[in-house]
């Protein structure tokens, strides 16, 4: 009788705990509740003049009463409903509710909630368990920042796009690729700043997850097209209007040349060097895409959409949420976050402060404006210099460059066990 070889099983490692648990949870779930609570009833509630769910309302409404959804007057600097006829009708059920304030309140909930979401299910990615302080911690964190405040007081749908990257996340590092693709595609479709995303099911050969992300967007766009009314408006007055760099509330490296007058080539000069950063990090971040899935595909996404703000035509600060989970590869092994730099930028790009000064009140009002930009741009260049050092010192580890990368899961995680 003989007997083929059997592989050893390999079992999906345990969550982490730690010692300092029920001391963490016992501080840390009391403030993330109060202060989630403080962000809510009195921030949230409150509002301010900036108010990003007026707009979204209103042209729902249109959609839902048959009137043109693309009316407005685009040289007015009030906030303008720019999402594409797929998104309209995603998003119609909120023009159904005819009580405003209450499908404000009920959107600004769904947001905070998908909010604390992400952070349990980046928290599981980042390999630590849902009853460790990791969550409370990072919920009472992220509740002091400028990018989560904005998102409930101005009332956007930031959050719940939050809560969508982290699934599609999820999906790439388990490889579910067909949920994986419906859920970037929808976030596609919102918002088409996650279109680079694509690059990860790609390289990853993800093939549904790829078809999904694009052909999502592409069909509720041709569904939409016969039902939004007003729908080729949306060519014709919005699409030019996207196109155009604003010169207010605009933290994009286009919107600090416009800002300040930047001669042409030199605003191209600066377009291209970051742009070189950012794509060269990508490249050199692929030699981790099977032996560290998650620090992988976090790190490269916030590479990614720290590119998009910091090149795009429009960037503003609160898209900085889109860098959490970067962010949450500091519980790893290897992070960019380890290193300082990375921290100032975070601090450029995430914090409330507000920079009002009577002796400088030129450079306090470019604070307010361009800090997002300081702090985007800083990231891309400290992530590019961690993944040049990461790529140089493992070859040179591997004892010669053309030394091939390890793609085998099963053998990595023998050798790390041996």
């Amino acid at each position: 009788m003989s007997f083929s070889p059997v592989a050893p099983s390999i079992s999906a490692p345990t969550p982490r705990r730690s010692r300092w648990d029920s001391i963490g949870n016992a501080v840390a779930w009391p403030l993330a509740m109060l202060l989630m609570a403080h962000r809510f009833f009195v921030l949230a509630i409150n509002g301010a003049v900036t108010d990003d769910f007026t707009t979204v309302y209103s042209a729902l409404r249109r959609f839902v009463e048959g009137i043109p959804v693309y009316n407005e007057v685009y040289h007015f600097v009030d906030p303008h409903y720019l999402y594409n006829p797929g998104a309209t009708l995603l998003l119609a059920p909120l023009g159904y509710i005819t009580h405003f304030t209450l499908a404000r309140w009920m959107f600004i909930a769904v947001n905070l909630l998908a909010i604390v979401l992400a952070f349990g299910l980046l928290t599981r990615l980042s390999g630590w368990a849902l009853r460790s302080m990791v969550w409370p911690i990072a919920i009472a964190l992220a509740m002091l920042t400028e990018t989560v405040q904005n998102t409930l007081i101005f009332s956007n749908i930031n959050g719940i796009l939050l809560l969508m990257l982290a699934i599609f996340l999820w999906c790439v590092v388990h490889k579910k690729s067909w949920l994986g693709g419906l859920v970037i595609g929808l976030a596609i479709l919102i918002k088409p700043m996650f279109l680079p995303l694509l690059f990860l099911p790609l390289v990853k050969k993800q093939w549904g997850s790829l078809i999904l992300g694009i052909l999502t967007p592409v069909i509720f766009n041709a569904v939409a097209w016969f039902l939004v009314p007003g729908a080729s408006d949306y060519v014709t007055r919005t699409m030019p209007y996207l196109g155009e760099t604003r010169d207010f509330a605009n933290s994009s490296l286009p919107g600090l040349a416009i800002y300040f007058g930047m001669p042409t080539w030199m605003e191209i000069t600066w377009f291209l060097i970051f742009g070189a950063m950012v794509g060269l990090a990508v490249l050199a971040l692929l030699r981790f895409r099977n032996t560290e899935p998650y620090f992988w595909a976090a790190t490269t996404t916030g590479v990614l959409l720290t590119g998009v703000f910091f090149l795009s035509s429009l960037g503003q600060m609160y898209y900085s949420m889109m860098i959490f989970p970067m962010i949450f590869t500091l519980l790893g092994s290897r992070s960019v976050f380890h290193n300082w730099v990375a921290w100032v930028a975070a601090y450029f790009f995430l914090s409330p402060d507000t920079f009002t000064s009577q002796r400088l009140p030129d450079v306090a009002r470019w604070m307010e404006f361009f800090s997002a930009t300081i702090g985007w741009g800083l990231l891309i260049v400290v992530t590019f210099v961690s993944a040049l050092i990461w790529f140089v010192g493992d070859i040179r580890a591997k004892g010669t460059p053309s030394s091939p990368i390890t793609t085998d899961p099963q053998h990595d995680h023998l050798e790390r066990t041996a």
